[in-house]
């Protein structure tokens, strides 16, 4: 029996679809495997299902083929001009990414207590958890700045207590110094005045006063 052509175009019946997306998978990841084999070509296959499940395969690193591929059509699309086509993939993601946006600042109002009037329970459960979350890490993070300010201060006051006592030390053989070359004699007398030895002069005389005979 002949085989009928296939018509291009999506599948209407799911389980028809479903089936027909797991064989021409399987085929074309085996079709990849045998083109690097038989002609040592680097393949890398990338594949997502309706329903978002990936499906991939690479004949060496699947990230070393992306930048490679990068890489080489670089300076190409840097100088194509851009096709319809590509506009309106650009469109496309431009689209995308104004929703996410919009969706980050939904979530950012909900999380400052704005916009919360529409929210169940399960909602405002999940807020009060990433709040709470939030607030154990900014708490964290503030005791380890503490911490940090502390140990800065210690390191400081020693560095001024090793100071002060080199002043300390440095003031008190000045001040030495300066007293020394004020009094230069102090030293010699108070030893000439305590010695025994010394001269002394007084008028003491041995025997009869002498008078005046008539």
């Amino acid at each position: 029996m002949v085989r009928g052509k296939t018509q291009m175009k999506r599948i209407e019946n799911a389980t028809s679809r479903q089936v027909t997306f797991s064989k021409r998978r399987n085929g074309l990841l085996k079709k990849a495997f045998e083109l690097s084999v038989l002609c040592d070509a680097e393949v890398s296959l990338i594949i997502f299902s309706p329903k978002g499940k990936l499906y991939e395969f690479a004949s060496s690193n699947m990230q070393d083929t992306i930048d490679r591929y990068l890489r080489h059509t670089k300076d190409r699309v840097s100088t194509k001009p851009v096709s319809e086509e590509n506009m309106q993939h650009l469109k496309y993601e431009a689209a995308n990414m104004m929703k996410k946006i919009e969706q980050l600042e939904a979530s950012k109002r909900k999380l400052l207590g704005e916009g919360i009037g529409t929210c169940s329970i399960e909602e405002l459960q999940q807020i009060e958890h990433q709040l709470e979350k939030s607030v154990k890490c900014i708490r964290a993070r503030k005791t380890q700045v503490f911490k940090e300010q502390i140990e800065q201060l210690k390191q400081k006051e020693k560095a001024l207590a090793a100071e002060n006592e080199k002043l300390s030390e440095k003031w008190g053989s000045h001040e030495i110094e300066v007293w020394s070359n004020k009094n230069p004699e102090s030293t010699g007398r108070g030893d000439e005045e305590s010695s025994p030895s010394s001269e002394v002069e007084t008028q003491l005389f041995i025997g009869l006063p002498c008078s005046s005979r008539k």
